[in-house]
């Protein structure tokens, strides 16, 4: 398996993550095939304009069907749900993947409230079909997005991966607490690499439309109210795209390896007798709504009309990432300012956007 030229499987390719770190693999030299169901949680319009920027038409897609790009010789594309338990077994028996890069799920914390099943089916169904593969195939390194929504009803700030995070306050973060646990118990039985990592409230061009910065951009130019939650004492640890794929690029190079210094009887839950760790990523310089909002007035040049409302159900006050240990095991940490951040979104915006 080491001897193999990489070729890695990244699911969730259509998305906003999923995109960009395409990208960043693709000129880095790897061979990349991505895999999306394209489902219509938000306006799917954005998902096939994503992939048109990688080489691969609309009109060419087809289900369980890998497409060639026309701009990337070294990149391919098939929507393929995670759930349908054939079709990735297919794909896996069909390509020697030598990494795997999950960041394929169903999103968002509020519409957990809506429609549960779709997360089990998705992030629970979904994830032990990655991993039953990864298993089988010898993956040399699964990496997968977990999310900061896990740490709950954790208020120790800044938040870190070797606290515990047992009281998730919605389902979509319970899915994701499951992912990890689940991930652990792979890499102790079949000594399966699994990297899990926590982002932190990515932003960028080509997000999702359901996030702050595409609803609040939207209401902004329309002259539409805003919906500011908790009546703005909220805070959040922004994270600019590009330092959120730069931070996993360099994980999924190096694999997970067991930590010798793990003891049982203090069990850290970031890291394993077995190669299993968990990191955040995030910018680790948390800003507080209002500031934010002032932000994104600043870079649209206009006023916003606010409205405020209470906390919802689900959501968590503020989020602070520790990214000690990523800069100690990669000599990496975020930096992209959240006015630099915004100012390239919104540049994006206005074009994509006309």
């Amino acid at each position: 398996m080491n001897h193999k030229p990489p070729l890695i499987l990244l699911t969730g390719a259509a998305g906003f993550i999923g995109f960009h770190l395409s990208v960043r693999l693709l000129k880095a030299g790897w061979t990349v095939i991505g895999i999306d169901n394209i489902n219509d949680y938000y306006e799917v319009n954005l998902k096939y304009d994503r992939l048109n920027e990688l080489g691969i038409a609309r009109q060419d897609i087809q289900v369980n069907t890998i497409v060639s790009s026309t701009i990337y010789p070294n990149f391919s594309f098939a929507k393929i749900a995670l759930e349908d338990a054939s079709a990735m077994q297919k794909l896996f028996d069909t390509h020697g993947f030598t990494h795997v890069c999950h960041l394929a799920a169903q999103a968002g914390v509020r519409y957990s409230l809506e429609n549960p099943m779709a997360y089990i089916h998705s992030n629970i169904v979904g994830f032990t079909n990655i991993l039953e593969n990864s298993k089988q195939h010898k993956i040399q390194h699964l990496v997968y997005a977990s999310s900061s929504s896990v740490y709950g009803l954790n208020s120790k700030m800044p938040f870190s991966t070797h606290e515990g995070t047992n009281h998730p306050v919605s389902l979509y973060a319970a899915t994701k607490k499951s992912n990890e646990l689940m991930a652990h118990v792979y890499s102790h039985l079949y000594d399966l690499p699994t990297t899990g990592l926590r982002f932190f409230t990515v932003y960028g061009p080509w997000g999702r439309p359901d996030m702050s910065p595409m609803l609040f951009a939207k209401a902004i130019m329309e002259n539409k109210p805003i919906k500011i939650f908790n009546h703005g004492d909220m805070a959040r640890d922004f994270t600019y795209v590009d330092d959120i794929v730069e931070g996993v690029y360099r994980v999924i190079e190096k694999p997970a390896k067991a930590d010798n210094t793990w003891q049982s009887d203090h069990p850290d839950p970031a890291s394993s007798s077995a190669p299993y760790r968990v990191y955040n990523i995030g910018n680790s310089s948390p800003v507080k709504l209002m500031d934010y909002v002032q932000a994104m007035e600043t870079a649209f040049g206009k006023e916003a009309i606010k409205e405020f409302l209470p906390m919802q159900a689900g959501d968590v006050q503020h989020t602070f990432s520790d990214v000690s240990d990523l800069e100690k095991d990669f000599d990496y940490r975020p930096t992209t300012p959240l006015e630099e951040g915004l100012k390239n979104f919104a540049n994006w915006y206005f074009e994509y956007f006309k």
